[in-house]
């Protein structure tokens, strides 16, 4: 994810206009497919018009309630028990692209002694995790598709533990509305509990069978094939559970926070 460039601004009735389309268009078919298709949210509004929302706010109150609406019906339509597209291993894109709002020479150096896992809010055990504890969990692989807000798409192979089970390991409430993520780089973001619990969800520790490399996120990566790429946090510091929305770095900038399917 790069940084966006500062855009010609648009008239406000054009942006509305514009946005009640979209929304109109969702109402009318209830199907899935057509939703996802055109389901431009805030983010997608200000990308693809160009405008600068910033400086107006009755603007921005008025795309950012219909960016919630997005985010209540996303939320209405993912289905917990469907699983996102697997691939054989000769599908693999090599090298996978390395994608950030940063150059990869300001990919954060995290030191795997001192390294630990943060954990916080409304679970029963909050202490601090070593890599080896992480390591010592049971782990899985997925061969999946990680699918960029920017148009592109590549292929990769992500070990790692189920998020779902670390979240039953540390005494999570499930129950709560949000997970959240601290990052080494300054990224933060948050998802919905039941994309947390999602069986492809993972805390990756690897990529193509190695230690995750620190342009892949080191020590590691939260993996979800049911999320755009900016909703997958890298180089994790902290997760803590809350029913306060804590936002994202991206979405508080205007990108849809549900951000899938």
């Amino acid at each position: 994810m790069r940084k966006r460039e500062q855009s010609p601004e648009l008239d406000e009735s054009s942006i509305l206009k514009d946005a009640r389309k979209i929304i109109s268009l969702q109402v009318e078919d209830r199907s899935r497919r057509a939703f996802l298709l055109r389901g431009l949210t805030l983010g997608g509004v200000a990308m693809l018009s160009g405008c600068n929302i910033t400086d107006n706010d009755h603007v921005e109150t008025a795309l950012s309630s219909m960016s919630r609406f997005n985010d209540r019906v996303q939320g209405w339509l993912f289905n917990p028990n469907a699983m996102a597209p697997t691939y054989p291993e000769s599908m693999i894109t090599r090298p996978f692209p390395f994608n950030a709002f940063y150059g990869i020479d300001e990919a954060p150096t995290v030191d795997e002694d001192t390294y630990r896992l943060e954990v916080t809010g409304r679970v029963a055990d909050t202490h601090s995790w070593k890599l080896e504890e992480l390591r010592a969990m049971a782990q899985t692989d997925q061969i999946t598709r990680h699918i960029c807000v920017e148009g592109w798409s590549a292929i990769g192979r992500w070990g790692g533990i189920r998020f779902s089970d670390f979240l039953k390991c540390v005494g999570a409430d499930t129950d709560a509305k949000y997970v959240g993520f601290k990052c080494a780089d300054d990224y933060y973001t948050s998802i919905d509990m039941a994309t947390a619990l999602h069986a492809q969800t993972l805390l990756t520790l690897t990529y193509d069978g190695a230690v995750l490399p620190r342009e892949y996120g080191f020590p590691m990566k939260l993996r979800m094939p049911t999320k755009l790429g900016y909703k997958n946090p890298k180089h994790i510091q902290a997760i803590f559970v809350t029913n306060t929305y804590p936002g994202g770095y991206w979405e508080d900038q205007g990108y849809n926070w549900f951000g899938g399917s």
